[in-house]
């Protein structure tokens, strides 16, 4: 039966022009052996699947990645510079040179695209905590536009105002977790007295960072803020150990970024120094490690897919073992050796290309699940589908080439003779 199928397959080859086989007809002979032999090219192509639903898993992770990251960025406050003190080399008379108001009103006069501001002054403050305790509290003076600038997140009460700051109001905005300690919640530390250097403030909200910086920025988990013109009779100096500006887009950071410290340095020594930075070099290190991630994850997924395309190559040589008799029975009855190479070619395409699609499936279908049974969103690129369908049918065509080559080098007598 089987020798008489490969004739009336050679006699179509014949019919067609004789050595002539168009690649539809290499295919559709391709899907034949193919389903003569299921449980084996289906067990060989599983390792292309998960190759490929792991190429398109690993973009969509390395996308999460970058996307969690950026957020986190920019809750901090992607569109914000700070400018400080940093000192200096031979200082005349060895004064300090540090910021004033005036140096953030010429900033904001000189350069475009500010749009909020606002001074820093700190000093310490000892609070008592409880009846034989007392804390060392961080207290911070500073404008209304601090809570939007720093993307301060208000969880009780409300921040202070401009009127608050006009009318050198004794009101206080404290951590929450500093609320807690002391009053055991947010809610109950609002309308609350604390004394500052004895002078009685009240609380009229707690608040939090948008996202926790671990003390590493002004802000501590026992800070108050204070409105700026209250904490200058504490501080008892013009001087500023901080100014904050928030810009109106975040394309403008890096070029105001240069101006505000061009501008600041006009206006003192030439010895003095002073940092202004932004969080711009923050996202691209976030950028540069999401592609770093993705790129490792990437590698091991080829690694997966070339183990794989190993297998597709032995059994692919098995395969043209069993079926020597058949390649001798073509070439006999007019089978060139193109027509043999293309043949066992398409096969190892074919188990290639349908373990790919499989996997392109299962790789899209698991981010598509998160969207539906979670609130998380997460990316999918469409590109990487349509590459993971590309790098497996190359694994096919360079994996399946050797097995396809020494068929079609088998001697048509000695096919026919082999048992």
């Amino acid at each position: 039966m089987k020798v008489a199928s490969l004739k009336l397959e050679n006699a179509k080859l014949s019919k067609l022009g004789k050595a002539k086989l168009s690649f539809c007809e290499i295919f559709s002979f391709a899907y034949d052996t193919f389903r003569t032999n299921k449980l084996r090219f289906l067990l060989t192509s599983l390792g292309i699947a998960i190759g490929t639903a792991s190429l398109v898993l690993v973009v969509a992770i390395g996308m999460t990645g970058k996307q969690y990251l950026l957020g986190l960025i920019e809750s901090i406050g992607s569109n914000e510079i700070w400018a400080e003190y940093e000192g200096g080399q031979a200082i005349t008379g060895g004064l300090a040179d540090y910021l004033t108001i005036d140096d953030m009103n010429a900033a904001i006069d000189q350069v475009p695209g500010i749009v909020a501001a606002s001074p820093i002054t700190t000093f310490s403050e000892r609070v008592p905590f409880g009846q034989a305790r007392e804390r060392d509290v961080h207290i911070i003076g500073a404008y209304p536009s601090y809570k939007v600038i720093r993307n301060l997140v208000v969880v009780s009460g409300r921040f202070f105002d401009a009127q608050d700051e006009q009318q050198h109001n004794k009101v206080v905005v404290m951590t929450h977790t500093m609320a807690k300690e002391l009053y055991g919640s947010p809610d109950l530390a609002i309308g609350q007295e604390i004394k500052l250097s004895g002078l009685p403030f009240t609380i009229v909200g707690t608040f939090k960072e948008s996202v926790d910086t671990f003390g590493q920025t002004e802000v501590t988990n026992y800070t108050i803020l204070i409105p700026y013109s209250v904490g200058t009779y504490f501080s008892n100096t013009r001087n500023l150990k901080m100014i904050y500006f928030s810009m109106a887009d975040p394309s403008l950071v890096v070029p105001a970024t240069a101006e505000i410290k061009k501008v600041l340095q006009s206006r003192h020594r030439p010895e003095s120094n002073y940092n202004v930075q932004n969080l711009s070099e923050l996202v691209n290190l976030a950028d540069k490690t999401a592609v770093a991630l993705t790129l490792m994850l990437l590698a091991i997924s080829t690694v997966v897919l070339i183990v794989s395309g190993i297998g597709i190559m032995n059994i692919m040589l098995a395969t043209v073992r069993e079926r020597t008799r058949e390649v001798g029975i073509r070439r006999a009855l007019g089978a060139t050796s193109r027509e043999i190479r293309l043949q066992f070619l398409s096969e190892a395409i074919l188990i290639s290309l349908a373990g790919g699609i499989v996997g392109v499936a299962v790789g899209l279908a698991i981010p598509f699940s998160v969207r539906f049974l979670t609130e998380y969103r997460m990316p999918v690129s469409g590109l990487s589908a349509i590459i993971a369908i590309v790098v497996s049918s190359l694994v096919g065509i360079l994996f399946g080439t050797v097995p396809a080559v020494n068929a079609a080098k088998l001697d048509p007598v000695e096919s026919l003779r082999y048992e």
